[in-house]
């Protein structure tokens, strides 16, 4: 069992750490400072100087085997690194959701001609997306309940329902919406959904409000959208009429590993802070390093981190060896596990931090927000673990007694 990167991710991870370093940490405070001072959800001119460095250095859609070369596997070191910034670095190297996730439905199941309008200017960074898929009146964790309709008429479809936590729709770059709703509510459970192609500013769908996270209002946006007799050519249907259960699953397996991954890179930060602070600062005498209970934190914070980045690599490969189907309890476990990892430790650091960890003085309370709100994106934790449980009630087992 070799638990060494291949020279391939070695090296590409050694290359992203160089863009980090000289670049996307600097950058960071450049892009709140201008977001500050400008509308909440315009595009920071530094991204796209980030992006055309990103290109230069070949750190571009790596995401994406067919283009990088990366297995699922290699690319997670990269997701990794690339968590350490969450907000700026997945998007400065064309990597960030949901844009991913829609780039990898349309390299799967896109016409040609839905390739080309939608897909390479995807891949270019010219545009962004959205992925419409959850509703504030059904528990959208069971995709069989959603009730926006696509009814069929002559060459198009009308759509219309309500979405929302419809992430990277305030963004004025985000040009097409993945959409899901039903169009045949008398078919097999699973054969109801279609997804559909959906662009901006087409007649009759509105954004009604922007939804923030713990407070935070998000470059790129989490949109309530309502769809009012929306008009699209029946060309746009993603697939068949009824495949859009089967798409949904396909496009969440590489998704969530990098989710997890990128949540690993936020723990891994908060604990360098902690760590930093712990050596800096001086309470009852002596430095927090030599309290017992910061200690305790730093420890369980090293172990937990581990934990989870094995359990992440291990469904990476299965995914690689096996497809997504292949390791569905795995992906399912470390969408619990990750971001639940992350939490605990980016609590323990903001402990050690004081009253300076909950303020925007360091990165920790935003990276709290967002973890938190992963335990619920792409489904809830309870909704995983019923999964998991199921799963593990049908394994045969050597010996019971």
């Amino acid at each position: 069992m070799d638990f060494g990167p291949s020279p391939r991710a070695e090296e590409v991870c050694a290359r992203m750490w160089g863009f980090m370093r000289e670049e996307v940490f600097p950058a960071e405070t450049e892009y709140e400072q201008w977001r500050a001072s400008n509308d909440a959800h315009a595009h920071p001119p530094v991204l796209e100087r980030l992006k055309a460095s990103a290109k230069r250095r070949d750190l571009w859609n790596l995401f994406l085997p067919g283009i990088s070369g990366l297995s699922n596997l290699e690319y997670a070191a990269v997701a990794e690194v690339s968590g350490w910034s969450p907000v700026i670095a997945p998007e400065a190297i064309n990597c960030q959701a949901p844009d991913t996730g829609n780039m990898e439905t349309l390299h799967l199941f896109a016409t040609p001609e839905q390739k080309k309008q939608w897909l390479e200017p995807l891949l270019s960074g010219e545009i962004r997306s959205a992925f419409a898929m959850t509703e504030p009146d059904v528990a959208s964790s069971d995709a069989t309940n959603i009730t926006t309709q696509m009814v069929r008429d002559g060459d198009d479809y009308v759509i219309n329902g309500r979405k929302w936590w419809i992430s990277g729709a305030a963004d004025p770059r985000c040009r097409v919406f993945i959409v899901m709703g039903k169009t045949d509510p008398t078919a097999e459970t699973h054969c109801q959904q279609s997804m559909i192609l959906v662009p901006r500013d087409v007649p009759g769908m509105t954004i009604e409000r922007q939804l923030p996270i713990f407070g935070y209002q998000d470059q790129h946006g989490h949109s309530e959208i309502v769809f009012r007799d929306v008009r699209v050519p029946a060309s746009n249907m993603l697939a068949a009429e009824g495949d859009g259960f089967r798409i949904a699953q396909a496009r969440l397996g590489p998704g969530r590993v990098h989710h997890a991954m990128r949540a690993i890179g936020m723990a891994e930060r908060a604990l360098g802070l902690m760590v930093d602070r712990a050596k800096s600062r001086v309470a009852f005498g002596k430095h927090l390093s030599r309290q017992g209970v910061v200690g305790e934190l730093i420890a369980q914070s090293r172990i937990d981190i581990d934990q989870a980045r094995l359990l992440v690599y291990k469904t990476a490969w299965l995914i690689d060896k096996y497809s997504a189907k292949g390791a569905r309890t795995e992906i399912a476990a470390i969408k619990v596990a990750a971001p639940a990892m992350a939490t605990a430790v980016i609590d323990r650091a903001i402990e050690v931090f004081g009253g300076m960890g909950v303020s925007d003085d360091t990165p920790l309370a935003y990276f709290y927000a967002w973890a938190r709100s992963l335990r619920i994106v792409d489904g809830p934790d309870a909704v995983h673990r019923r999964s998991i449980a199921r799963e593990e009630l049908k394994r045969e087992r050597p010996f019971v007694g």
